[in-house]
C-alpha cells in the first residue's frame, strides 16, 4: 500500500523538486521508502513519484519507481494473485529478482499490454510510462478501492493518489467546481469522475487513461463494468447450490487477502459482514486472528458488545476500545486534511479511531465493506421499492400534476403538514420520484440530503446538474428487476465514493493498509447473476450471506437489528460542537465560501432553538466550511 504522484508538463516548468514535493506530501501513505524518477525532454518534463508502505518483499527489491526495459511503473495497492501470474510469466521465460507484486505487474504489462489488467485480482492504482510508445498510462481497479486523481489544463497533466499533491505544484489552479459541490450537498460525497476542483477528475473505476506524449491526446477507456455482468442471463441454479458457490468464493477471496509479510488483522463490528470475514478466516487458520472494534458509551450507537461476543465465540485475539466524545472531537480538526475534498460521512471518525487502534498491532487490516451493496443489505432498497410500487399504482397521466402540486405547495400554510418532520424537503423528493418511475431514481432522490431546490437557496452561485452513474440505469437490461438495478448503481456510486473513500483515507492516515475481502471481482460477477430473491425479500436482507454466516456462528447470536457505523452527532452538536458554529458559520466566511449565510444561520438557529431539523445537514455544511478554510 502506497501513494503515487507525477506529471507530464509540456510547459516544462515542473522539475525534480516539484515531483519530490508532490510525492512527499503523501508520506502518511508510505512512510517506509520514497522514490522519484524525472525525465526532461525537448517537449515535455515527466515525473513519477512513489511513497512506500512495505507489505510484500520488505527488502529494497520492492523499491519504486521500478524499471523494466522500456517501462517505468509506480503503483499503489495489492494484486493478490501475483504468484499465479508470475508462474505464467516464468513459463514465458521472464525472470524475477524480487518477491513483490510490483515486478509482476510491470512484466505482465510488458507481455500482454493493457490486457494484463484482466488477470489482476486486487486493488490498484497504477501509472506506467512507456518510453517506446511514448505514452503514460493510468489504471484504476475494477471497484475503485484505490483512489486516482488527475488534473489537465494548459498543457499540464498531474496525477496522484490524493488531491493534496496537486497543491504542491505551483501551476495547479484550485478553482471550486460548484456543479460538483452541488453533488456533495446531495450525497455527502462527490461522485466519480468529478472532484471539488475544476479541470480535476477521479479516474473512473474499471477504466484506464492513456496520454500520448507526442500528440498530447488523452483517451479514457473502460476495461470492466459491473453492469455487463448484471445484464447476463440470471443463472438457473438452486439456492443451496448458489450458497455453496458463494461460500467457496468468499473463502478463496478472504484467504487471498491474508497474504502479507507483515501482521494482518480484521475490523470487527459484530454485524454479518465483518463476522463473515472473521469467522471464515479463523476457521481456515491455525493461529488466532487479530480483531479490533470501537465502542461508544452513547446508547444506540454501540456495537462493541456484539463484536466482543462474536470474537469470544470464534476465539479471535480481540481488542476493543471505547471512544469518548473528547477523543472523537480531537479527530474533527484533522478531517479536512485527511479527506482533501468535502466529505460528509461522519463515520469517518470511528473509522479513523479503529484504524489507529489496529495500527498498534498490525500493518494490514481487513475491512468488510460492500456486503450490503453486493447482497442487498440497506434499508434504502426496501424504501425505494415501496415508493416505486406505491406511485406506480397511480395512472401515469397523474404523475406530472401530482409532481407539480408537491413542488408548488407551501406546507407551512397547512397545520397538518407544518408539524411533519422535514416536510418541505420530503415533498420536493416525492415530486422528483413521481417524474422518474423507477426504484433507482427513488433511491437517488431519497439519498439527497439537500434537494436541488434547497441547494439553489444555499448557493450564491449557479450550478448545473451533472450526469453520474445514478443516471445510467437504462444501461441495465430488463433481465434485472428493480432491486438488482439498485445494487448495480450503488456499486458504482455510494460504494466507491463514500465507503471506500472513507476507509482508504482513514487507514492511510495512520499508514495502515486496508483490504476489502468482499471486493474480489469474482464475487460480484457471480452474485450479480443470481436472482434478487436470493438476496432480499419482504422480510429479510442479505439472505444468502446470512445463511452462510449461520453455518459458522449461531443465528441466535447474529439475528438483531442492523446498526450503522455512526457517531452520535445529534448529542454532540449541543455540546462542544456548538463552538464550531461560531467559528465557521459567520456571514463573512459563509459568503466567501459561496454559501447563502441567511439560509445557513437560519438552519443553525432553528436547531439550537430545539426545532427538529436534520443534524446531518449542519454536518455537511460544517465539513465543507472546514475544508474551505484548510484548502482555499
Amino acid at each position: 500500500m502506497c501513494g503515487i504522484a507525477g506529471f507530464c508538463d509540456f510547459n516544462k516548468k515542473s522539475d525534480k523538486k516539484t515531483l519530490e514535493k508532490m510525492t512527499d506530501v503523501l508520506h502518511h501513505r508510505g512512510p517506509d521508502d520514497s522514490g522519484y524518477v524525472f525525465f526532461e525532454y525537448s517537449n515535455v518534463n515527466i515525473g513519477l513519484g512513489h511513497r512506500r508502505l512495505s507489505i510484500l518483499d520488505l527488502s529494497t527489491h520492492g523499491h519504486q519507481p521500478m524499471e523494466f526495459e522500456n517501462l517505468e511503473i509506480v503503483y499503489n495497492g495489492e494484486v493478490y494473485n501475483f504468484k499465479e501470474i508470475r508462474e505464467e510469466l516464468e513459463k514465458e521465460h521472464y525472470t524475477f529478482y524480487s518477491d513483490s507484486d510490483t515486478e509482476v505487474i510491470l512484466k505482465a504489462y510488458h507481455k500482454w499490454g493493457i490486457k494484463a489488467v484482466d488477470r489482476f485480482n486486487g486493488m490498484f492504482a497504477v501509472s506506467i510510462y512507456d518510453k517506446k510508445e511514448n505514452k503514460l498510462i493510468l489504471i484504476r481497479d475494477r471497484s475503485g478501492i484505490k483512489p486516482l486523481y488527475y488534473y489537465k489544463k494548459d498543457n499540464l497533466f498531474l496525477f496522484s493518489s490524493e488531491l493534496k499533491s496537486f497543491h504542491e505544484n505551483s501551476a495547479f489552479e484550485k478553482e471550486i467546481d460548484f456543479d460538483a459541490l452541488s453533488q456533495y450537498f446531495h450525497y455527502g460525497y462527490i461522485p466519480q469522475p468529478y472532484s471539488i476542483f475544476k479541470n480535476t477528475k477521479k479516474l473512473l473505476s474499471g477504466h484506464y487513461l492513456e496520454i500520448d506524449l507526442t500528440t498530447k491526446e488523452i483517451n479514457i477507456k473502460k476495461y470492466w463494468d459491473i453492469k455487463e455482468f448484471y445484464n447476463l442471463p440470471k443463472i438457473n441454479i438452486s439456492y443451496e447450490a448458489a450458497k455453496e458457490e458463494v461460500e467457496q468464493l468468499l473463502i478463496s477471496s478472504f484467504k487471498y487477502r491474508m497474504v502479507s509479510d507483515v501482521p494482518v488483522g480484521v475490523f470487527l463490528s459484530g454485524g454479518y459482514d465483518s463476522s463473515a470475514v472473521a469467522a471464515i478466516l479463523q476457521k481456515y487458520t491455525d493461529r488466532k486472528i487479530k480483531t479490533f472494534s470501537i465502542g461508544f458509551n452513547e446508547e444506540g450507537y454501540n456495537e462493541a458488545n456484539y463484536a466482543k461476543e462474536v470474537a469470544e465465540y470464534l476465539g479471535t485475539d480481540h481488542t476493543e476500545y471505547y471512544c469518548t466524545q473528547k477523543e472523537a472531537l480531537e479527530i474533527l480538526p484533522t478531517l479536512p486534511d485527511i479527506y482533501d475534498e468535502p466529505f460528509g460521512d461522519s463515520s469517518a471518525i470511528p473509522t479513523i479511531l479503529v484504524s489507529k487502534l489496529a495500527k498498534r498491532d498490525v500493518t494490514v487490516a481487513l475491512s468488510a465493506d460492500a456486503g450490503d451493496e453486493i447482497f442487498g443489505g440497506y434499508g434504502k432498497y426496501k424504501t425505494s421499492l415501496k415508493y416505486n410500487d406505491f406511485f406506480s399504482k397511480f395512472p401515469s397521466f397523474l404523475h406530472s400534476p401530482m409532481s407539480y402540486i408537491c413542488n408548488t405547495i407551501n406546507p407551512l400554510k397547512f397545520p397538518i403538514l407544518k408539524k411533519q418532520y422535514n416536510i418541505e424537503s420530503r415533498l420536493k423528493k416525492i415530486a422528483d420520484i413521481l417524474t422518474s418511475n423507477s426504484a433507482v431514481a427513488a433511491m437517488k432522490y431519497t439519498s439527497h440530503m439537500f434537494t436541488d431546490y434547497e441547494i439553489k437557496k444555499l448557493f450564491l452561485y449557479e450550478f448545473q446538474k451533472l450526469s453520474t452513474y445514478f443516471d445510467t440505469d437504462n444501461d441495465l437490461a430488463n433481465t434485472n428487476d428493480e432491486l438488482n438495478k439498485m445494487l448495480a448503481i450503488d456499486y458504482q456510486t455510494y460504494l466507491p465514493d463514500d465507503i471506500l473513500t472513507k476507509v482508504d483515507r482513514a487507514t492511510m492516515s495512520v499508514s495502515l493498509e486496508g483490504r476489502e475481502p468482499f471486493l474480489d471481482y469474482r464475487i460480484i460477477e457471480y452474485v450479480s447473476q443470481l436472482p434478487s430473491y436470493f438476496k432480499m425479500d419482504d422480510k429479510q436482507t442479505k439472505i444468502i450471506l446470512k445463511d452462510i454466516v449461520h453455518d459458522y456462528i449461531p443465528k441466535s447470536m447474529m439475528d438483531r437489528p442492523k446498526m450503522g457505523f455512526g457517531v452520535p452527532i445529534s448529542e454532540w452538536f449541543k455540546d462542544e460542537l456548538k463552538e464550531y458554529f461560531s467559528i465557521y458559520f459567520t456571514k463573512e466566511k459563509l459568503a466567501n465560501a459561496g454559501l447563502n449565510s441567511y439560509e445557513v444561520i437560519k438552519l443553525k438557529d432553528e436547531y439550537l432553538q430545539g426545532v427538529n431539523v436534520n443534524t446531518r445537514r449542519l454536518w455537511f455544511i460544517l465539513m465543507y466550511m472546514m475544508w474551505y478554510e484548510k484548502w482555499m
